[in-house]
């Protein structure tokens, strides 16, 4: 097995049991960017909840892809805010900033990536004013308990554990991560067109797909960062960084 495994986190709330529309997603890949295991989508409340360590959590993850946790160092990446802007945090202290803005340039509901990246013509949801405070704090709870350690804007690293945050939705108009997933294995997958519909007997959910292009993402920090938008000079450490490809601000006009 691969000795760096690539996992991508598409966040559900913290009850997501009993949304069946929106839950955590897991997929795994390995360092040639082929899925590892079987994908997995459930509530993983229960796991994070129940594990004292980050040793137990990497275990209890692998064992839901049907796999065994062999001390690989791990890149997951993660589709969630996983911070806080400065200014709404600040606004609890009772400190205000301007809100004299447009609504997506909001510093207390945006942060500043997220602002760079409506400026760029994708608009993240919020985790202030938008139904994903479950997820986010979620993950901000996941980043906390099991990888506490900042190295440098919006990258976490403690133990076997590197983390950073990905954005799906823009990746639809990137040419590297659509190469990526074409040439995907899907393990146990039947083919309709070019998407797979079913791995392991069961239907791929939106969720599993997102959960893959976060991997992907992951893969791409590691393998072809030259290829990611990294942390601009201006960015607050505090408020962490979303991971996107440059070229979907390129090919934005492809869809």
């Amino acid at each position: 097995m691969s000795d760096i495994v690539y996992v991508g986190w598409d966040v559900g709330g913290w009850n997501c049991d009993k949304n069946s529309t929106s839950r955590d997603a897991l997929v795994m890949l390995d360092s040639q960017g082929y899925i590892l295991g079987f994908p997995w989508r459930g509530n993983l409340a229960h796991l994070i909840n129940e594990s004292d360590n980050q040793q137990a959590f990497l275990s209890g993850v692998f064992d839901l892809c049907e796999l065994d946790y062999l001390q690989q160092q791990i890149v997951l990446a993660i589709d969630t805010p996983l911070a806080f802007s400065n200014s709404f945090r600040n606004l609890l202290n009772g400190v205000v900033s301007n809100t004299h803005v447009a609504s997506h340039q909001n510093p207390y509901l945006f942060r500043y990536c997220e602002r760079l990246l409506a400026d760029r013509g994708f608009k993240p949801l919020s985790a202030v004013k938008d139904m994903i405070g479950a997820q986010a704090t979620k993950g901000m709870h996941l980043l906390a308990k099991f990888i506490p350690e900042k190295m440098s804007t919006g990258v976490w690293r403690h133990q076997n554990i590197t983390a950073i945050e990905a954005y799906p939705s823009p990746c639809k108009q990137s040419r590297h991560i659509t190469d990526l997933q074409n040439r995907a294995q899907w393990p146990l997958a039947k083919k309709n067109a070019s998407k797979p519909t079913m791995v392991n007997g069961k239907a791929l959910h939106q969720d599993h797909l997102d959960a893959h292009i976060c991997a992907l993402i992951g893969w791409t920090f590691q393998q072809l960062p030259e290829l990611l938008w990294h942390p601009e000079q201006d960015a607050p450490e505090a408020e962490g960084w979303i991971f996107v490809p440059n070229d979907c601000f390129v090919n934005k006009e492809l869809n």
